[in-house]
């Protein structure tokens, strides 16, 4: 009965917190976390303990599933390296180094003790980014940040297993290495694997709610095979989520993906708010359970200072390192750019360049290849994806103030203190990591997340939001349009011909509000009418929507534009065939 109570407690003061937090101009983890600090504090509520296992095995598989099911791909696709350096070399860096000087701070503390406590604290939280994506900085930097923090929990993790089992034992720096890649390449596999089978099985599955529930498992799926295999599952489950980003729209219906999406909108919502209230409810419990004799009252504090300060020092680092050589390699887009396009054009214009020229791509070899129709459109097809990564680049480029921003995002959070806490009991200096972990992952989430949005005002950094250009949208919708006329089938002079000529009449002039009288019959020919104008419809709306995919893989427009559109052929798909039951 308690633990009923405590989770009806635990949703109401969700939608309290993230209903409440926006009039106050708060984010609302930090709010959550007020809210479970307040609610550990009353006297008839006994301390809190959850075990980390739940929060390991139990959160984060979904948590970070439901994030990469909504990771534009393409972007992250495109800023890969990057995310790459983040979330491996950064952990890894910032883990050897702390750990280090933790063996310096701490008399008697082993190297893998102090390596463990760095991979702890070294990685950014991927509910923390929720209060990112509420600071008004650019797309491009959420994905980053998103990216960042969906890997480095397994990278994290990862190194924290390897320390651990080094502790009091002789470990080669090669094993080290293979038992690393061994954990990221065959959670790959798996998660691809997982995530292709999903797809495969869902296109059989004609109950909705079926289809969803079976959603929900896929995280799991992917993460315990993973885990027996000593392999991440973390990275098992995101390599799932992405692959279903990618195909779903393909695989799987319009009714079906809206469904899954309010689904796991909710999900994600709950697992999101109960992790910060957890840090919050758990937080007097902590203290009072390792400082009872006084000892770990300043200690925990200094060091958990001092640790965040050199993360903090490293983190900068690497960020200006990154955005310096994003800006030299900016300055070699528009040459590259000038270069895979005058290919592109010979190609379209069935010239293939000399082979001087096509030496100036690495990518492009077309002198080794036969001049075939098929092999021409896939060289077509990956210039065009190349020049549309250049334009993205361009667009998006980091600047100072995006670095700042990209230093001071880095907050910790609730995976902090569970992996603290998941620690073996044996384990030296227990007690002080983990309520260093736990100063550290609070007051970061404290400090950085009331400083965020005020720094990103202060250094005029606001979102590009080039998926609200109406031009751009216009031109979207004009290649859209024209998707939708070809797959018409050829009109000639029958009844049917003259229905195919009023619908591309209607496409060609976008009106609106078609419905039974718009063709002008009565009776039986306008029923017939408009179930033969529905069928023409939903051709159009698939014409469609294989239109948009391919300028998906292109990458020629914003994902949040293409999101918008894509889900705007969703509804008109929906409607049509909805009123279709009751025609």
């Amino acid at each position: 009965m308690y633990w009923e109570l405590a989770a009806i407690i635990a949703v109401v003061l969700t939608v309290f917190g993230v209903s409440l937090a926006p009039r106050l101009g708060v984010a609302s983890p930090l709010l959550l976390i007020g809210l479970g600090f307040g609610m550990a504090m009353l006297p008839w509520v006994d301390s809190i303990t959850v075990n980390p296992e739940w929060v390991l095995a139990g959160v984060l598989p979904p948590l970070l599933y439901a994030a990469a099911v909504n990771t534009p791909v393409m972007e992250f696709r495109r800023d890969l390296r990057l995310i790459s350096t983040f979330s491996v070399v950064l952990v890894v860096v910032t883990a050897v180094v702390i750990g280090w000087v933790a063996t310096v701070l701490v008399p008697g503390m082993p190297l893998g003790v102090g390596i463990a406590l760095g991979a702890i604290i070294s990685p950014t939280d991927a509910v923390a980014v929720s209060i990112v994506r509420k600071s008004g900085v650019s797309s491009r930097l959420v994905t980053v940040l998103e990216g960042e923090s969906m890997l480095n929990d397994a990278s994290a993790l990862v190194l924290l297993r390897t320390a651990v089992a080094a502790v009091g034992v002789s470990v080669s720096l090669w094993s080290v290495v293979a038992s690393f890649v061994w954990a990221v390449v065959a959670a790959v596999a798996i998660g691809w694997v997982v995530g292709k089978v999903n797809l495969f099985v869902r296109r059989w599955i004609t109950s909705l709610p079926a289809g969803v529930a079976l959603s929900l498992a896929v995280p799991f799926i992917a993460y315990l095979p993973a885990e027996h295999l000593e392999a991440s599952g973390l990275v098992a489950a995101v390599t799932a989520g992405i692959v279903v980003s990618y195909e779903s729209p393909r695989r799987i219906g319009a009714e079906e993906r809206l469904a899954e999406r309010a689904v796991w909108a909710t999900v994600e919502l709950l697992l999101e708010s109960a992790v910060f209230l957890l840090v919050g409810v758990e937080l007097p419990s902590l203290v009072a359970q390792y400082s009872e004799d006084g000892t770990y009252l300043t200690h925990p504090v200094g060091l958990a200072t001092v640790m965040f300060t050199l993360a903090l020092l490293i983190r900068t680092a690497f960020v200006a390192f990154g955005v310096w050589r994003l800006a030299g390699r900016n300055r070699r887009l528009a040459p590259a750019r000038d270069r895979l396009s005058e290919i592109h054009d010979r190609l379209v214009d069935g010239e293939l360049p000399p082979l001087s020229e096509a030496k100036t791509s690495r990518r492009v070899r077309l002198q080794r290849i036969k001049a075939g129709p098929e092999r021409i459109s896939r060289w077509r097809h990956m210039l065009q994806r190349r020049i549309a990564d250049l334009d993205y680049l361009a667009a998006e480029q980091f600047s100072w103030r995006d670095g700042t921003i990209l230093v001071w995002a880095g907050m910790r959070g609730a995976v902090t203190i569970a992996a603290a806490q998941s620690l073996p009991a044996e384990i030296a200096h227990r007690p002080l990591i983990i309520l260093t972990a736990t100063v550290i992952a609070v007051g970061t989430l404290i400090i950085q997340g009331l400083t965020l949005e005020p720094l990103a005002k202060r250094l005029g950094v606001s979102t590009s939001d080039s998926g609200a250009d109406p031009d751009l949208w216009r031109e979207l919708q004009a290649e859209l349009d024209s998707a939708a006329l070809a797959a018409l089938p050829p009109a000639g002079d029958d009844d049917a011909s003259d229905l195919i000529r009023r619908v591309r009449e209607r496409l060609s002039q976008s009106a609106e509000g078609a419905g039974k009288n718009w063709f002008g019959l009565q009776g039986q020919e306008a029923e017939q009418a408009w179930a033969s104008f529905r069928e023409l419809r939903l051709t159009t709306l698939a014409g469609q929507r294989a239109k948009l995919l391919e300028l998906r893989s292109l990458g020629t427009y914003p994902t949040a534009m293409l999101d918008d559109a894509l889900a705007q052929l969703d509804a008109q798909q929906i409607s049509i065939e909805l009123r279709q039951q009751y025609d």
